[in-house]
């Protein structure tokens, strides 16, 4: 079964698919709310060191569950540690993707919405942009309808396959998104007024700063790095015998990052130069959530000359960033159901949409499932997720596995001294931190 295994096509190919389940809506409004309420730059800092010291560890752990494993999630770990109750881990991130589309999907129709408000010139016409986002979420029809439009779509390219739908859409949507984000920042960053933006952002600021902020930091880097949900640990399954796991880690975390950072340069000198409230800008943008997106974000376009241009350019971005998240988190769930329960991939997608489609027509009807789906997901089971991979990658794994996944059965020259200072970090000091975001989750 391993040797038939499907494998993405290039190395272009295998980073663009990471990178695009790793970059999702909470690129765009997670990361800039966290940076305006931890002192810009200083939160920034402390962002990155997460990233290096405790997500990269991390994504390059499940890529390594993944690929020593051929399988998805839960087999994998299943073929890793056979007879135990490690199996349980992977189907923990199988069912958590399916629970995240089950109230993502209506985000992203939303998405949807607003990218044929924009085209057509509606949305820069409102009279009130709150109202106007206020009138969507009151509509269960209009949100169920663009909810089962988005989920047809993901569809699509998951019933394409690894090759021609997920790895091919990526390498044609991150270019894009990249390029829409570069043309957003420079419209942003020459807009009279947007120092000041630039400024709050990579200046660092005492005033703003929480006692919080390092657990925040990690917590974003988790949550960025799609860590906890079993797209990396599916996604290694499908990397080439000569991927190097190090690099593409790399690779990946930086190409989330700077996405990130460019929403934020795309927000903050935008927000600064053309808010009608100064006085209220920050706790505007430390508010984040949806309401930036579709509230704060639109009313500032307004103020733009070809306002309905410049939003359309927004809402299509946040479209394909959405895309490629729920590409990967239905690529999870529908392979576990094609090898757990000998399905075939068609019949598995079908059967997921309607799944998904039911918990999205709930989430559309009930705001608190909508936030039920969230809490459990975000506060709960993706820490969990990330703690348990972590123990078993630092005190369970068989090193040899390890060892032959790092260096690619020794064709890459990794020095003992790193796997050692690797399995540390995995052993005890991720787990401490992710144990920490668990109980400060809980807790605030």
């Amino acid at each position: 079964m391993n040797k038939k295994r499907i494998t993405f096509a290039s190395k272009i190919g295998i980073v663009a698919a990471a990178a695009g389940s790793a970059v999702g809506l909470g690129n765009i409004w997670r990361f800039p709310s966290q940076a305006a309420d931890g002192g810009g730059a200083l939160f920034i800092f402390l962002y990155i060191g997460c990233i290096l010291f405790f997500g990269i560890p991390l994504m390059m752990g499940e890529f390594i569950i993944g690929r020593a494993g051929r399988a998805n999630p839960s087999r994998s770990f299943e073929k890793l540690a056979p007879n135990t109750s490690w199996k349980w881990v992977g189907l923990l991130g199988v069912i958590t993707g399916f629970l995240i589309l089950g109230f993502y999907m209506v985000v992203c129709g939303w998405t949807l919405d607003y990218i044929v408000q924009s085209i057509t010139g509606q949305l820069m016409t409102t009279e009130n942009f709150r109202d106007n986002f206020f009138e969507l979420q009151q509509s269960p029809f209009r949100q169920i309808a663009w909810m089962f439009l988005f989920t047809s779509l993901t569809a699509f390219f998951i019933l394409a396959g690894v090759k021609k739908g997920i790895e091919q859409s990526a390498k044609i949507l991150m270019p894009v998104l990249f390029l829409l984000l570069l043309m957003l920042g420079i419209r942003s960053i020459t807009l009279s007024g947007a120092q000041e933006g630039l400024f709050f952002l990579f200046k660092p600021s005492m005033e703003h700063v929480k006692s919080t902020i390092f657990l925040d930091a990690v917590g974003q880097a988790f949550f960025s790095l799609s860590i906890g949900m079993g797209c990396m640990t599916t996604y290694g399954s499908y990397f080439r015998d000569d991927t190097n796991l190090r690099k593409t880690s790399v690779q990946v975390s930086l190409l989330d990052s700077m996405v990130a950072v460019l929403a934020g340069i795309v927000i903050f000198p935008a927000a600064f130069a053309l808010t009608q409230s100064p006085d209220t800008i920050v706790s505007t943008l430390v508010a984040g959530g949806p309401g930036l997106l579709f509230i704060t974000i639109p009313e500032l376009f307004h103020h733009l000359p070809l306002s309905s241009l410049w939003a359309s350019m927004f809402f299509v971005l946040l479209g394909i960033a959405a895309l490629t998240s729920t590409i990967s988190l239905m690529e999870v769930v529908t392979t576990y159901l094609h090898e757990e329960f000998q399905m075939l991939r068609s019949r598995a997608i079908i059967l997921l949409s309607i799944g998904v489609a039911m918990l999205g027509i709930v989430s559309s009807v009930i705001p608190q499932f909508f936030n039920l789906l969230d809490f459990a997901t975000a506060k709960i089971m993706l820490p969990l997720g990330g703690l348990f991979t972590s123990l078993f990658i630092g005190w369970y794994l068989d090193k040899n596995i390890l060892r032959a996944q790092i260096t690619n059965n020794g064709s890459l020259n990794i020095s003992i001294g790193f796997i050692k200072g690797y399995v540390f970090i995995l052993r005890y000091v991720a787990p401490a931190a992710i144990g920490a975001i668990f109980i400060y989750g809980l807790l605030f």
